[in-house]
Parts: structure tokens; sequence; C-alpha cells
């Protein structure tokens, strides 16, 4: 083994120096960063200086504006820097105290360095002269789902919204479930059942000898999912589409999506296909990026035969806020909705904008009967809506979130 660039130097004080130059430089290199690099030469002492290098810069830089700096600052401190080889194609494996630039080819993508995450910034048109010094920095790049998951609806395509309906779909795996009151026979139960046990007590002289017992049975939260697919919310009604085919599929949950009229999606969205389930989804709402009338479509609901399903569950409005019906009548109709329902979630893409306030009288209407509003304007936001779903249904023993009501805001 070649012995390490910094035998015999004090790792603490060449830490803190070397961050001081960093600070001067522009890098924000703070106390906790300093004490990971110390930690770092510690635990392996670098025995090339291309080693110190992304030591330095994986504990000290966070952020890539700030490579430039860095550089800057590293070359300085090490004007001469030793010369970095590259191994050809056909090159056998490096052995495992190998320069670590010599296991990333600088003039080979992705798929031809054995899959590794990599690219080399810039990236090279020509084969490097033998007598370039100059160091490579591979840069790794956020995965696609990272890159998409801020990005506007309007501006994402039909595959890449797919994709982000899979994560959504994942993010509902782990429903939570809540007691019920009926009963199921299990040994690991804190109750005695008594039935059961008088009839096995028959073949004992009536002495209770094998005494069953019997736990709560256990089913998953009710969830129903109301989604506007008028044309104010066209950029997010394919979106909010996967968000209900998620809970629909996973949940066993019911959807409905509304702009003039109420249309039950919930069996076109189950079909195994998430493509074809919302192509039949789509085709089901024939009022799609029409009027919206918030109102009437609730009300439809609370005397349809499908009321049932919103006792005791938490109901999920995708809306704006916009609506034709008078507010007064959205008002009395959300009152009955929430003495019915568990919880009402309204998630509101406008919310995440700067400055924002539900003043539109719909919104403002609604408002004091729901019992939190959430953003919903990307699909980052959509992930925390999955969240805070499972966290207000939890009915495991732990404590419910305390749910602040919204406050009245009068249009």
């Amino acid at each position: 083994m070649s012995p390490s660039v910094l035998r015999g130097v004090d790792r603490a004080a060449f830490a803190v120096a070397f961050a001081g130059r960093l600070r001067r430089a522009g890098v924000p290199a703070g106390l906790t960063d300093v004490d990971d690099f110390v930690r770092a030469l510690a635990a392996s002492p670098p025995h090339s200086m291309s080693s110190l290098y992304w030591t330095a810069r994986i504990c000290l830089v966070r952020q890539h504006t700030d490579l430039a700096a860095f550089d800057r600052v590293f070359a300085a401190i090490f004007a001469d820097p030793p010369p970095l080889p590259r191994p050809s194609r056909s090159a056998s494996p490096p052995d495992a105290h190998d320069d670590v630039y010599a296991r990333v080819p600088a003039d080979t993508d992705d798929s031809d360095s054995g899959g590794l995450p990599w690219a080399t910034l810039p990236p090279a048109v020509a084969e490097t002269p033998a007598h370039d010094t100059a160091l490579r920095l591979p840069e790794r790049r956020p995965s696609a789902l990272t890159g998409l998951a801020d990005r506007p609806f309007d501006e994402l395509d039909s595959a890449q919204v797919a994709q982000l309906g899979d994560a959504l779909r994942a993010a509902v795996a782990g429903w939570p479930t809540r007691r019920t009151r009926r009963f199921a026979t299990g040994a690991a139960g804190a109750r005695v059942a008594l039935r059961p046990t008088i009839a096995r007590a028959r073949r004992t002289g009536w002495e209770p000898v094998d005494v069953v017992r019997e736990r709560p049975v256990r089913r998953p939260r009710r969830v129903v999912l109301l989604c506007d697919v008028s044309e104010s919310m066209r950029a997010q009604a394919t979106a909010y589409l996967h968000l209900m085919r998620a809970f629909a599929v996973v949940a066993d949950g019911e959807v409905f999506a509304f702009a003039t009229t109420l249309t039950r999606l919930t069996v076109v969205l189950r079909h195994r296909s998430a493509a074809e389930a919302v192509a039949r989804a789509s085709a089901a709402v024939t009022d799609r990026y029409g009027g919206t009338r918030i109102a009437t479509n609730l009300r439809s609901l609370l005397t349809s035969h499908h009321a049932d399903a919103v006792r005791g569950a938490v109901v999920v409005i995708g809306s704006d806020g916009w609506d034709s019906d008078p507010p007064h009548e959205l008002a009395a109709v959300m009152a009955r909705l929430s003495r019915r329902a568990y919880r009402i979630i309204w998630l509101n893409p406008r919310a995440g904008a700067p400055g924002f306030t539900p003043r539109v009288g719909g919104m403002a209407a609604a408002l004091p009967y729901c019992d939190r509003m959430l953003p919903a304007g990307t699909f980052q936001d959509l992930l925390v809506v999955a969240r805070q779903l499972q966290s207000v249904t939890c009915t495991d023993g732990r404590k419910w979130p305390t749910l602040t009501p919204a406050p009245r805001i009068i249009a």
C-alpha cells in the first residue's frame, strides 16, 4: 500500500485550514462539514491526490454551483497533481487500490462503463492526448423521477405522468387499517369468545377447559376521492386520475370525477394497465373540460346509492374551488358531508403558489368544513398528500395527529 499523502500532517488542523480557504473563496463549508472531513481522513487516509480530492469534495461541497470555486482552491493548494491513468476498454479490472479515475473512463457513457451512473462534464468528443493531466470530474445526475417530481403537470408528457403514477401507487402501498365492531377468533385475542367457549365446554362436562379468544377485525380505512375535471383543471386532471387509481387499486377506494355531472370511475381505474385505465376513465367522463358544479355533484353523491361509502370515510376533493353554483349551496352540502365523513381533505393546485389566499367564492365557502387544505400542483405535492392521508387514517393504537380546522374566510 502506498503511503498517505498527508502522512505526518495534523488532520484536524489541515481540515480547518482548508475549510477556511474555501470559505474565503465563497464555498460555505461549515463546522459539520469539517467534522465529516476529519472523520473521513481518519477512516480512509488518502493514498493519492485524486482520493484526497474526492474525499474533500464529498465532505465539503454541498451545491453544484460551488464546484468551480472548490476546484480553484484545490488547484491553488496542490498545484502539481499527478497524472491520472485512463484504462482501455479491453484492460483487466483494476485493483482495489487503483486510482478512482481509472474506474471511470472519461470517454464513455453510462452504458459503456458497467452501468455506473456517471457522466463526464464536459462530454469528451475525441481521445484525450497522452500529455493531458487535467482532472476529470464525473458528476452524479439526479434520477428521472426526482427531476420530474417538482415540474408542473402541464410540462410533462403522458409517459412521464405514467412513470410518476407508479410512484404514487407505491406511496400508498401501506394503507392503514381501522378497528371495526366485529370480532374474529384468534389465539392472540384479549377477549374471551363466549359462544365458542361454551360450545366446546359441552365436551368436557361444561367445564371451560379450552378457552377460545377473539380479537377485533381490522379493515382498511375507507377513502373516497372526487376529482374536478373541468376546464380550469385541465393541466392537473390526468395526474389526479393517477392518484385516484392508486387509491382504487391499493386502498380499495371509491373514486369519482365531476365537472357538471358526477361520474363513478372506480371500476375502470382498477384496470391492470395504468395507461388503459386512464384512457377508459377519460372516455367515461363525457363532460370533461367543461363547467364546474361542485355543490350539485356533492349533493348527487350524498343522495345516490353510493352515499354509504362516505360514512366514516376520508373524503378527498381535488379542485381549485371555481364553482358556478352559489357559495351558500356549497356551504350547505359541505356541512352535510362533514357530519357524515371522518375527515375532509381538499387538494388545491393553486395553494402552493406564493401569497395564495383562498378567496374564491366556492373555496371560501367550503374551507370552514375541511380538516386540511393541501397544495397539489406537482407530483411532489401528491406524494406528500399520500403520506398525509396515511397519517390522518392511522388507527393502530397511535395517537391521531391534531388537525387544525381551517379558518372561516369571507369572500
